[in-house]
């Protein structure tokens, strides 16, 4: 291994709310670097602090090796007022920590997880001109595209001023990693940076940190039949009208087992939806569960289902869940446009159906339902091979090792 190194990692998300940017910091901790991660106090997904955690308690904590910094920001709550306060918070009160952090320690280089908002990378480059040291930033989330398409936002001020963060981020950058080839054409907007731009994409849920979670866990019932499943996030960016109104065009067919495991704004909407239509017989929501027991649900699977509404925003995403499905050796359907689709055929792993097609995703689920094991079988194995290939994570954590110089 090289020298040790001092690693500032920045994420307004870490520890115990579950993000692959865990496994980073672990991983960089394992190998002998002093990693520090300057996050907020917890509170994803539900807008509220995780117990044991607040304002004013358990700022500083230190787990498998990794040195924690929670700062006091607002909760994220119930509303997109809360939502807004929420990002403002961490990006205000982590400049401030940068100001007077950056007196006192230096750091070999900066790494930033940036999801949404991009507001979250801030305090990363703030240190990063403090001190001069590099910056590596993967970009999982783009901005403010994001804000456009999931956020109902257009106003032209609104977006300009949020082209403002990102405008930073990516010039003061040293490098930035992307989870999606497609954020290259957004990305080269803002510049010249194609000597800057490294496709660095995620590993499925199952290969998260769990040996640092409660093992006591109990598996709901998974209902008997052909089951597609669903998991992850249920938000207005994930396609449920179309999933839904599909299920009701195969609800004659008692068959066919329509599971969703996850949580998100959505979900009160897709519950009412459920029983407005009467579909409690074939559709069911059974809520959010650890990440690392996802394999678990998977294998009583036939079929895993990822889903997005059509966006030009939502076209360049290849959503995580995708890897996650591969790592559980089962078939998958994309009902989506754009990268995430091609990914599917890349892997000869399953089908591709356009975003919001209800009668295409029924008819094929039909289909599926009467196809032999075997051939579904065959597809999951051809899924698990690409993801051993492009997607583990312990070649995607060497590989970063490659590109930060460690």
């Amino acid at each position: 291994m090289s020298d040790k190194k001092k690693i500032l990692f920045v994420c307004q998300y870490f520890y115990p709310e579950v993000f692959r940017g865990n496994d980073i910091a672990f991983h960089l901790a394992e190998q002998g670097h002093d990693v520090h991660v300057v996050t907020g106090v917890p509170n994803y997904p539900k807008g509220k602090f995780y117990p044991g955690y607040g304002i004013f308690k358990k700022h500083q904590e230190e787990i498998n090796g990794v040195k924690i910094t929670h700062l006091p920001i607002i909760p994220r709550g119930n509303s997109k007022i809360m939502l807004m306060l929420n990002y403002f918070s961490y990006m205000i009160i982590g400049c401030l920590y940068m100001l007077w952090h950056a007196m006192f320690r230096k750091y070999d280089m900066v790494f930033c997880q940036q999801l949404s908002p991009v507001m979250m990378s801030i305090p990363a480059v703030l240190y990063k001109k403090l001190r001069n040291v590099p910056l590596y930033t993967w970009v999982l989330d783009l901005w403010p595209e994001s804000l456009a398409a999931a956020g109902g936002i257009n106003n032209k001020y609104v977006l300009g001023f949020f082209d403002l963060f990102v405008k930073s981020e990516y010039k003061n950058s040293d490098k930035i990693l992307t989870s999606s080839r497609s954020f290259y054409q957004s990305i080269l907007k803002y510049g010249d940076y194609k000597d800057k731009i490294v496709y660095y994409p995620q590993w499925g849920d199952g290969e998260s940190a769990s040996k640092i979670q409660d093992s006591d866990f109990k598996m709901p019932d998974i209902p008997e039949g052909f089951v597609i499943m669903f998991a992850g996030a249920v938000g207005a960016a994930h396609g449920m009208e179309c999933n839904l109104r599909a299920a009701q065009l195969t609800k004659g067919n008692q068959n066919i087992k329509w599971v969703i495991v996850g949580d998100g704004r959505k979900l009160p909407w897709v519950q009412q939806y459920i029983k407005d239509n009467n579909l409690e017989n074939t559709v069911y929501t059974l809520g959010r569960y650890p990440s690392e027991t996802m394999t678990l649900f998977f294998e009583k699977a036939d079929v895993m289902l990822v889903s997005l509404t059509d966006s030009p925003l939502f076209n360049l995403y290849a959503p995580a869940k995708i890897s996650s499905y591969m790592a559980s050796s089962r078939p998958i359907i994309a009902c989506l446009n754009g990268e995430g689709g091609d990914v599917v055929k890349d892997a000869g792993c399953g089908w591709s159906v356009k975003a919001g097609d209800v009668e295409g995703l029924a008819n094929l689920v039909i289909e599926l339902s009467k196809t032999p094991k075997e051939i579904l079988q065959t597809l999951g194995e051809n899924g698990r091979k690409y993801y051993d290939e492009n997607f583990d994570k312990e070649k995607c954590l060497k590989k970063l090792d490659e590109i930060i110089g460690l």
